[in-house]
């Protein structure tokens, strides 16, 4: 039996979503129809539906960009990519403005962004360009023992701490700190450690730093029982310990919270980068000279570069960052559930939805 194509769109923040026929086909030149294998929940789809976090797109809208699948349908120009297996980019880039030009097309400002500035992933299939998609061999997927909708999180969760780190320069030899260590910042914790550095997770959620703890994470505190100059001491006591730099940390603020980023900004020494990479509504107080007086720099970090991805799915395929430990899949069809559920912090591991369960 034939599915009709369909989404789950949001209507209102906060509103159950619903289920609305479209029809995705033909594609137009220079883009592709993808049957969605997998879209997963990110905590921005969250700060969309729940917090009025702003979109681009009018309602009603589908979310969702964290999205693999299968192209199913290919424009003209685009007859290559019929049949494969592909991830979407989360940001898709225009790749010819001043900022693509420049090797900052995460930032262009004509990107389209699937959940955004188009419609999302929560859906059997979506249109998008061409250009950026990732093919994804699944001859090697099958032999890292995952299925097409498993790595649909890399499109958001492991590729943007990758950049990330690619942004921070982490090297072999070096002290990276991760400061929230759920969905985005637990694959922080194993890119880091793929890159060589020995890496310190830090979170509120116990049973999130003790899975640190098997995979990648050599120090791991909970900040609600160690905090301020405290922290800092324990951090630079295992540094010293361990023969690790006493200056030029890495360090990276993943929870998107307030308490998160003053936690990150506080753990600054000399020659520090702060990358931030979650995000908040949220405001904070800081002293900005901080900065200046280490001689540090802060990063912002939005998405991945699409030529990035190969090198970051790579990394998965070799197993060198499991994805089968940290995701769960569930029928798209339960979406209002599933939503619900990763708001009220009841979802051990990243929900991947699928609209062919």
């Amino acid at each position: 039996m034939t599915t009709v194509p369909h989404r789950w769109v949001m209507t209102a923040a906060g509103q159950p979503m619903t289920k609305a026929d479209f029809a995705p086909f033909p594609p137009s030149a220079g883009e592709v129809v993808v049957e969605v294998a997998g879209c997963g929940v990110c905590h921005t789809d969250l700060g969309y539906y729940f917090d009025g976090v702003r979109f681009n797109h009018p309602l009603p809208l589908a979310l969702g960009h964290e999205i693999s699948g299968r192209v199913v349908a290919a424009g003209p120009g685009t007859e290559a990519w019929q049949g494969k297996a592909v991830i979407v980019p989360a940001v898709i880039p225009c790749g010819a403005c001043e900022l693509c030009a420049s090797g900052r097309g995460t930032i262009c400002r004509k990107q389209q962004m699937p959940g955004n500035d188009i419609q999302g992933g929560f859906a059997t299939h979506i249109g998008v360009p061409a250009r950026g998609l990732c093919p994804v061999d699944e001859a090697r997927l099958s032999s890292a023992g995952l299925s097409l909708a498993d790595v649909s999180v890399v499109a958001d969760a492991v590729t943007t701490p990758y950049q990330a780190a690619v942004q921070a320069e982490v090297r072999p030899g070096d002290f990276a700190i991760v400061v929230g260590v759920g969905g985005v910042g637990g694959y922080a914790v194993q890119v880091c450690r793929a890159f060589g550095a020995t890496v310190a997770a830090l979170d509120v959620d116990q049973g999130k730093l003790d899975a640190m703890a098997e995979y990648g994470a050599a120090l791991t505190l909970n900040v609600r029982q160690v905090q301020g100059r405290d922290l800092k001491k324990a951090v630079q006591d295992f540094a010293r310990k361990n023969g690790l730099p006493a200056v030029g940390w890495k360090i990276f603020e993943c929870s998107g919270t307030a308490a998160g980023q003053e936690t990150a900004f506080g753990l600054l020494n000399h020659g520090a980068t702060l990358s931030v990479v979650g995000f908040t509504m949220d405001k904070v107080e800081l002293r900005l000279s901080n900065l200046m007086a280490f001689h540090a720099r802060a990063l912002g970090n939005w998405g991945c570069l699409t030529e990035l991805y190969p090198a970051a799915l790579d990394l998965v395929l070799t197993r060198k960052i499991p994805l089968a430990p940290f995701v769960e899949r569930h029928p798209l069809s339960r979406i209002n559930e599933v939503f619900a559920a990763a708001r009220d912090h009841k979802l051990t591991r990243r929900a991947i939805l699928v609209p062919h369960a």
